[in-house]
Parts: structure tokens; sequence; C-alpha cells
């Protein structure tokens, strides 16, 4: 079309994972949580509500920032919020990133990185992960025209990290920020947040969607040095997280007697998941996150998630190139794990 950037044309656009409008579903495709978020968030909703949305909301969403800031062990002026953790990845591209510069990932990774790059006329550079899902050392090469990476941790869709202090090495090796996308930390054993201290070039970004049960919230937020929150703060929309989701935001934060259960309810289901999987004959990853990602040495994949599909239960089919394809399932109920296992059972 001949009113588009060509960058926009030439891409194949981010797409999401199945979100079915009708019919019931076992939906294990999209690493959602499968409990409701904790009570405290709906009476701030409602409290939001009633106290009125004629006015704008806090465009730095400051009440967040401070609870999240005493959670974290951290300033409120570390924090960055934003419309989800999609919004912060935005925000990171277009503060670092100009036009006909280089953005490096791991491969296979979040997909939504390489559109980030692509829509900023940036080049993206995939660096394999090894066979044991470590990095060697062309992940921090040097590279003109190097501007910004992005390090998922957990991983997805392996589920996989990094040990701590190799993050911190490549921090230091790199000539540009890196930004470790910690969407599913908190049900991994530890996090990157206290790295930040360490590295003005280290960012980490989260997200509420996964471990706090508010994916249809849409909010995240960023943790780096001030310095660096300053410019990142000049690129985000003016009002990109709203008087509702910040008020919940606040109060699911604020509700950690809430997020440990849950976190303990996951992890255990994640346990019997692995397990279940490797009775039924496949290699299912260690994961470190809410998920689980399951290859098979003989069997072919696709027909499998097409089955579950037909069945009404949604797990994702990914296939990457020079890698191979797999299923990831997210950890949903023990029941609705169950079921799942009992209709692979099936099929195997």
């Amino acid at each position: 079309m001949k009113y588009v950037r060509e960058e926009i044309a030439a891409i194949e656009g981010y797409v999401p994972g199945e979100q079915p409008q009708g019919g019931k579903y076992i939906k294990l495709n999209t690493n959602e949580n499968p409990y409701p978020c904790s009570p405290a968030v709906t009476r701030a909703i409602v409290q939001a509500a009633e106290a009125g949305l004629a006015k704008y909301p806090d465009p730095l969403a400051t009440a967040f920032r401070r609870r999240a800031g005493e959670v974290l062990g951290v300033d409120p002026e570390w924090i960055l919020c934003g419309n989800g953790s999609d919004d912060i990845l935005t925000i990171a591209t277009r503060t670092f990133v100009s036009p006909g510069e280089l953005v490096r990932f791991p491969y296979p990774s979040y997909i939504l990185y390489k559109t980030l790059a692509e829509i900023q006329g940036a080049q993206a550079e995939m660096i394999p992960f090894q066979a044991d899902w470590s990095l060697n050392e062309s992940f921090v090469a040097p590279a003109d025209r190097l501007k910004l990476v992005y390090l998922p941790n957990p991983n997805s869709p392996t589920g996989t990290v990094l040990p701590r202090a190799a993050i911190l090495d490549i921090a230091n090796a790199l000539p540009c920020p890196l930004l470790v996308d910690e969407a599913y930390a908190d049900f991994a054993e530890w996090n990157c947040v206290d790295l930040v201290r360490e590295n003005e070039k280290i960012i980490v970004s989260r997200t509420l969607s996964k471990s706090y049960a508010l994916a249809g919230l849409r909010f995240g937020f960023a943790i780096a040095q001030p310095q660096m929150i300053e410019q990142l703060r000049k690129v985000k929309d003016s009002y990109n997280c709203d008087a509702l989701s910040i008020a919940a935001a606040t109060a699911a934060v604020d509700d950690q007697t809430w997020l440990a259960e849950n976190r303990a309810k996951v992890i255990a289901t994640r346990r019997r998941l692995i397990d279940g999987m490797r009775d039924l004959g496949f290699h299912a990853v260690e994961s470190q996150a809410n998920f689980v990602w399951n290859v098979h040495e003989s069997l072919p994949l696709r027909p499998i998630y097409e089955k579950l599909k037909a069945e009404k239960i949604l797990v994702r089919y990914m296939d990457y190139a020079g890698w191979g394809d797999g299923l990831r399932i997210s950890v949903g109920t023990d029941e609705q794990n169950e079921a799942c296992l009992a209709m692979l059972q099936r099929m195997v």
C-alpha cells in the first residue's frame, strides 16, 4: 500500500496466541495465570471507578511506584510504568535505537523483539542458544551500530534461565543497554533486580500479567537507574497507564501473601506437568516459568496440537527455523493440566 512506510509493509507483524471468542476451552496456550487475582484488586478497581474517571490519571503512576519500590527494595525514581511490559519493550526500542541500527536477542525467544526492531527500521540480530540453552561469546561480540540487547530470563518458549553471574558479565561486556525481560521471574528461583545497581546498562522489565493474574489489565514496569528512567520517560505516551490499572496494580503488588500462595500453587503444578509429559515420552525442559516446553524425538507435533484443539484444549505449537518445533503448554490448574495429559495419553 503506497501510504505505508516501507518498513511496515515489509514485515509480517506480531501474531499473538489464539484467544477464542466463543466456546469453552481449556486454555493453555498464552501463559495466563489460571487463578483469580487478589480480591484486593477488584476492590481497588471499584473504588477508583467510584472516585470518578473524568480526570487524567497520574502520568507516572506514583502510588504504584512507591509500593513496588518498597516490595523490591528500590527507590520509586528507579521505576517506570507501562501499559504491559510490551509497552516497556517498545519504549526502550524507541529510546535507544535509530533506524538502521542493530538490536540483538537470543533465538528462539520472544518473537515480539524482532517485530519491534523492524517497526523502528532497525536490524534484528538473532544469536542462537546453544544446546544447553546457554549463550556463547558471540552474544556479546562487538558489532557496528549495536544499540540494544534483549535477554528474556526466564526465556520463552523454554522457561530456562541464565546464571546471575553470566548476566552481569554480559552487561559488562556490551557497549549498549541490556534489557532483561523478566515477565516470568516471579516463578523463578531468583531474579536480576539487584543487578540493576551493579551496572547502569541493565534494565529489568516486569509484568503483572502472569504472576499477579492480571493479563487483562495491561500493566508492566521497568527497573533501572534513575538516569536511564529519566530518558525512558521522555518516550512513553503521556498517560500510558489508566486510573483503573494503576489502582489495581498497586493493590496487586501490595498483596504479597496472595502472590506467595499463587506462586507455590503454580510451581507445584508445573512439577506435575513436567513429570507427566516425561512419562508420555516427551522431552520436557526443566522450567523456571509458568509453562513447559516439550519436544519429541519421533512424533510429529503439529497434528497433536491440532487434535488437542479439536478437543477444546489449546496449547501453543511453535516451529523455529533451524531449531525445530515443540509444544509450549501453560501451567493451568491441576484439573486443566491433568485433562491435557489424559488427552495426550490417548494420542501417543
